[in-house]
């Protein structure tokens, strides 16, 4: 699968890590920043991630800050994503099963590596419910998320 991470340098020692377990797991991964640990904003590469969505060069992302919350809403600024902050596996699975998550949030200071690498395999492993039935009751709650006036 193609992976797109990105996040603020609260976060760069656990996006390190990620990108690490994605590539063993055999994951085309993009890391899109930052590379060093300068202050930087977090929506700025929010926003990166969320383009990397929209336009198709990645499959899934995994956005990281302090806490995950900053980064998320400014993912979720693109109606074309649909960023869960998560903090346990079982959270992680149900954004792909209810909602078709397509991007992961997690906080680098409240989730630690282990942890993260466990919501990392459910939200990877975990199939949209209604991937094969258009007409399902999920599918047509996640199409409102773009749309409202549906």
């Amino acid at each position: 699968m193609r992976i797109a991470i990105a996040s603020d340098h609260a976060a760069i020692d656990l996006k390190a890590q990620l990108a690490a377990f994605l590539r063993e797991q055999g994951h085309d991964v993009t890391d899109l920043g930052p590379q060093e640990g300068e202050s930087v904003d977090y929506p700025d590469y929010g926003y990166k991630l969320a383009a990397a969505i929209a336009s198709g060069e990645a499959e899934r992302g995994v956005a990281l800050c302090g806490s995950g919350i900053g980064i998320s809403i400014a993912v979720n600024r693109n109606p074309a994503c649909r960023c869960a902050l998560v903090g346990e596996p079982l959270s992680a699975a149900l954004s792909r099963e209810h909602n078709n998550a397509n991007v992961i949030a997690m906080g680098a200071r409240l989730t630690g590596p282990d942890m993260a690498k466990a919501c990392l395999s459910a939200f990877l492993s975990t199939e949209f419910a209604d991937a094969h039935d258009s007409n399902g009751r999920h599918q047509r709650r996640v199409a409102k998320l773009s749309n409202p006036a549906l």
